[in-house]
């Protein structure tokens, strides 16, 4: 086995393919690696191809006219992406980065257009995958439309911690992210600004709910955090 079908394979959604299947796809795929910060693609770009992330991690955002970032999805190993624009046959409309050192395995349209038409279990796991992906970004607008900075920043963390959380040493019930975004990515993520970010950031660890560090963060109180989530916000602007 390939090391490209080795990754691929770690997907859930191409777990079930068939002796068959993996052999005309295995002379297909290839693998690219990237440096953190690099692009992976950019908007306006034609779509050759849908991605499976075997390694790092990936962020998937867009670029407003005045040059303002929004982080849309963070992608973990084993998920897919690009997808939809393989699909539909347009060119691209959002970036993929590597938020990390990451290596992705490169699936070409014609070859994931063929598993859908041909494998029922992998049409259906590319529709609940873009079902979930579309009901997270109507979430996440709506949570920018109705909420404050310091709302949208703790729903945000209490998120990350369901996902990335691990127990931290103490105090007893704090829970440490493994993920490591920076203040810019919280900014880029919620809608808002890293100044806005910071000074979030320091009245929560002022009032005891979370202690930050250099790209770390740990979640004291996660109970009070999840409540502060819908208490009062802050004045400033996005």
């Amino acid at each position: 086995m390939t090391e490209e079908i080795w990754f691929l394979k770690q997907c859930d959604l191409f777990r079930r393919l068939t002796p068959e299947e993996i052999a005309r796809l295995e002379p297909r795929c290839r693998t690219r690696r990237f440096k953190r910060g690099e692009p992976i693609y950019l908007p306006a770009e034609s779509a050759d191809a849908a991605l499976v992330l075997a390694e790092g991690r990936v962020k998937i955002g867009s670029v407003t006219e005045e040059g303002k970032q929004t982080i849309l999805a963070l992608i973990e190993p084993g998920e897919l992406f690009g997808e939809l624009s393989v699909l539909d046959d347009t060119p691209r409309e959002e970036f993929a980065q590597a938020a990390e050192k990451s290596t992705v395995v490169l699936l070409p349209a014609d070859a994931l257009r063929a598993l859908v038409e041909q494998n029922p279990s992998v049409a259906l796991g590319v529709t609940k995958l873009i079902g979930l992906r579309r009901r997270r970004i109507e979430r996440r607008l709506k949570s920018l439309m109705f909420r404050s900075n310091r709302q949208r920043l703790v729903s945000l963390l209490t998120d990350l911690a369901e996902q990335y959380g691990e127990p931290a040493e103490s105090p007893r019930g704090a829970v440490r992210l493994r993920i490591k975004l920076s203040h810019q990515d919280l900014a880029s993520i919620i809608g808002s600004t890293r100044e806005t970010v910071t000074v979030v950031l320091g009245e929560l660890q002022q009032e005891g709910l979370v202690e930050v560090g250099r790209r770390r963060m740990v979640l004291l109180a996660p109970a009070r955090l999840a409540a502060a989530a819908n208490g009062p916000g802050l004045s400033q602007p996005s």
